[in-house]
């Protein structure tokens, strides 16, 4: 468990699961701000970015409040970053939803929709096996549980932690540094999504 003089912030850009995602936290001991003020983010010592929908989206929430930069420095300041399905997404370089949109450039790689040749139903939605790709400490090979339509592509090998398997093989983790980041829900995956929290909670990259 991480300190008690840590501040986790969970970003509120206007999208996704912030409840949810704020009871696992509470499940397992840990308070959590929610803040949509670049401030907050800036005086955070970890930051947890979750949210369901379109990372172009997301992106616009995210500049509308200067939270993209803030982001951005947290990560490049090497404090801990857990991203979460779209807080995965928004990490690379661009989504291609309806038109080319720049995310933000932490990691290489872009957003693209899963085609129709993977013959399976669309958006990717329930349990799925999460296979390590590399150790790390804050991620474990287990059943996990996932709702996206869409996922990342054109990801180097170096920062694909972790994959699954949906008609293909796509990341299911990825990071580099004190970010982490996950397409799948730890806040909806019972027992093995609490332990990736407390894991989270206290790691010391």
């Amino acid at each position: 468990m991480t300190a008690p003089a840590d501040r986790i912030a969970l970003v509120d850009y206007g999208m996704g699961n912030l409840r949810s995602v704020e009871r696992a936290f509470a499940r397992i001991g840990q308070p959590v701000q929610v803040t949509a003020r670049a401030a907050d983010l800036r005086a955070a010592d970890r930051i947890v970015l979750p949210g369901v929908g379109a990372a172009r989206d997301a992106m616009r929430g995210l500049a509308a409040g200067g939270l993209d930069d803030a982001v951005r420095e947290h990560i490049a300041a090497g404090r801990p970053y857990l991203g979460i399905c779209l807080g995965l997404q928004v990490l690379l370089d661009e989504a291609d939803e309806g038109g080319i949109g720049a995310c933000l450039g932490v990691i290489p790689g872009r957003v693209e929709r899963f085609p129709a040749s993977i013959g399976l139903a669309i958006p990717h939605m329930g349990w799925n096996l999460v296979k390590l790709e590399r150790p790390h400490p804050v991620l474990a090979e287990d059943y996990f549980y996932f709702v996206h339509g869409y996922r990342a592509t054109q990801v180097p090998a170096a920062h694909v932690y972790a994959t699954t398997d949906y008609g293909e093989k796509f990341p299911a983790a990825i990071g580099r540094g004190s970010c982490v980041a996950v397409q799948y829900h730890p806040e909806k995956s019972q027992r093995p999504g609490l332990e990736l929290l407390e894991r989270f909670c206290a790691w010391r990259p």
